[in-house]
């Protein structure tokens, strides 16, 4: 029995590696992006531990080179999804039994596989997978994954170790159990970090996980998973099933044992699940517990006392980077009158030096959408702008998709707050800019602040401590990460909790307790010592005083 105490202290964030021209990092990344591209692998279900192949399958390829296939997966069916539920359950018990401390092992035995035996790996596999640079890869693939991992023990360590008073005549304590049932995780193309820690972190806590990852990262997440096993996670405990949505939930949602959903994916989507289990809650052996990061419409509000380079780095990185594909990617901007001519030329020299094309030429900074329904639901949304006689477009809006997937990085000049681009979520790069009266700043903040029905993330740039206090105040649940004076993208775990609210989702901040709390199922004992052996309080005894 492990009855060592422990309480770990806070980690330090995963050093950020540059991947300089000949340095090792470089050399052992390439190696990797050769080995991967040369072969075509192959992907099975894991279920209970066992690899499935159901013969029903998919192809992974590069969104910045779609003809060239990475591998062939196979898709779950009703049969598979219902195995993969019975291997949770039977994983359960046992595995909730488990010592903290040895879950904790496993996590942290993850961690340090990515950090030096797999980074250049999982980097690639993002690279290719996912059509990221390097520089995206290595903050998202291992950085983010390592930090969500180390720090979530510390977070573990901290939520065990919150215990009740106790007093003399009695001892009281929490028991933080597992939920009763299994995990639903479901994860997005977008961050291979969040695929892990939707998974991992109810695992943590002690609980059983069906995964269904994003085909469209299913490259990275089978990798994933592998080092998952490789550091000794119990069979069954999390089961990997690639799958139809529309094939796996009608399996998921009927189950009694269905005990939570982690989530990271469009806001319908996530409505769809709220709405399947308000239908089915009579067949629940208790309430799931719904974690959700949904969609976004970020911001970005500069104030006329903002430093320009400031604001236009800003502004192109936060919507650019990763082609504008982060949930908190920067997609509408207020910008005031008389910062607009200064604005545009900035933005427009550094907008015409970026390059754009395939991530394993390292001097590119815009890489491919995802796939091909991105690509025209992106271009849809240029294209209204275009037509438009309230819209212009500053720089960009052209497309193509016969090789790769690839769209400019686009400004749009708006002459309306509500126009389309400003209130959707477009989820690609495509940035909106609105221009208001520098004496309207304030009116400007309410316009923001009602203009979408997200509350993700959000920006101020300002020198103006009063106009940054009146932002803040504003602004207070327009987005669950506020920023000032920087992009509203980039949250590092331990340090900026992410998670909004609104039609944001549930706002229980990954990178923090906040999210592991959710996954235990608090039970409280008290133990008197002496127990009484009457029925009567003191105020009752007329026989005290005689």
């Amino acid at each position: 029995m492990n009855n060592s105490i422990f309480k770990f202290e806070r980690p330090k964030n995963e050093p950020i590696m540059g991947y300089a021209p000949c340095s090792a990092e470089r050399v052992a990344l390439e190696k990797e992006l050769e080995n991967l591209s040369k072969n075509v692998m192959d992907i099975p279900l894991i279920i209970g531990g066992k690899e499935i192949r159901t013969g029903v399958t998919g192809k992974v390829v590069m969104p910045h080179k779609h003809a060239h296939v990475l591998a062939t997966y196979h898709l779950a069916g009703e049969k598979e999804v219902q195995m993969a539920v019975d291997a949770s359950l039977a994983a359960r018990e046992k595995w909730a039994q488990t010592s903290w401390i040895d879950r904790v092992s496993v996590t942290i035995k993850i961690a340090e596989l990515i950090s030096k035996k797999y980074r250049a790996l999982m980097n690639a596999a993002t690279m290719l997978g996912q059509s990221k640079n390097a520089y995206q890869a290595e903050i998202d693939s291992a950085c983010e994954v390592v930090d969500f991992l180390r720090f979530n023990a510390f977070f573990a360590s901290e939520i065990y170790n919150g215990q009740p008073l106790s007093e003399d005549s009695n001892l009281n304590r929490t028991e933080y159990r597992p939920l009763e049932g299994f995990v639903f995780a479901v994860s997005p193309f977008n961050f291979t970090a969040i695929a892990s820690n939707l998974s991992m972190s109810p695992v943590l806590m002690g609980n059983t996980v069906v995964w269904k990852p994003a085909t469209t990262s299913i490259l990275s997440n089978y990798i994933l998973m592998k080092i998952f096993k490789e550091a000794g996670l119990p069979d069954g405990v999390i089961n990997f099933i690639p799958s139809k949505g529309s094939v796996i939930g009608k399996e998921i949602f009927k189950q009694p044992m269905l005990a939570g959903i982690h989530f990271t994916g469009s806001t319908s989507t996530f409505n769809h699940f709220w709405r399947q289990i308000g239908d089915n809650l009579n067949n629940y052996r208790s309430y799931p517990k719904l974690v959700g990061e949904t969609g976004g419409k970020n911001f970005i509000v500069v104030h006329p006392t903002a430093k320009l380079d400031e604001a236009v780095i800003g502004a192109i990185r936060g919507g650019f980077e990763y082609q504008g594909q982060k949930c908190s990617a920067a997609s509408r901007a207020y910008i005031p009158k008389s910062m607009w001519p200064d604005f545009k030329a900035l933005m427009l020299k550094n907008l015409n030096e970026i390059k754009m094309g395939d991530p394993t030429d390292f001097t590119n900074f815009i890489n491919a959408v995802i796939d091909e329904g991105s690509f025209d639901n992106i271009m849809t949304y240029i294209q209204k702008a275009k037509e438009s006689n309230e819209a212009e477009i500053v720089f960009g809006g052209n497309g193509d998709k016969s090789v790769g997937y690839f769209i400019e990085p686009t400004v749009i000049l708006t002459t309306n707050p509500h126009f389309v681009t400003m209130e959707e979520e477009i989820f690609g790069p495509v940035l909106t800019i609105y221009l208001y009266n520098d004496e309207e700043f304030e009116q400007t903040l309410d316009v923001c602040d009602q203009t979408s029905p997200y509350a993700l993330t959000g920006a101020i740039f300002s020198t103006d401590r009063a106009a940054i206090n009146q932002a803040m105040k504003t602004l207070r649940y327009a987005a669950g990460n506020f920023y000032i004076n920087d992009k509203p993208t980039g949250a590092v775990v331990g340090q900026q909790p992410f998670g909004g609210a609104r039609a944001s989702g549930t706002n229980d901040k990954a990178g923090s307790s906040l999210n592991l709390i959710r996954w235990t199922n608090a039970r409280t004992i008290k133990e008197t010592l002496v127990p009484p052996t009457d029925y009567r309080y003191s105020f009752m005894r007329d026989d005290i005083c005689k």
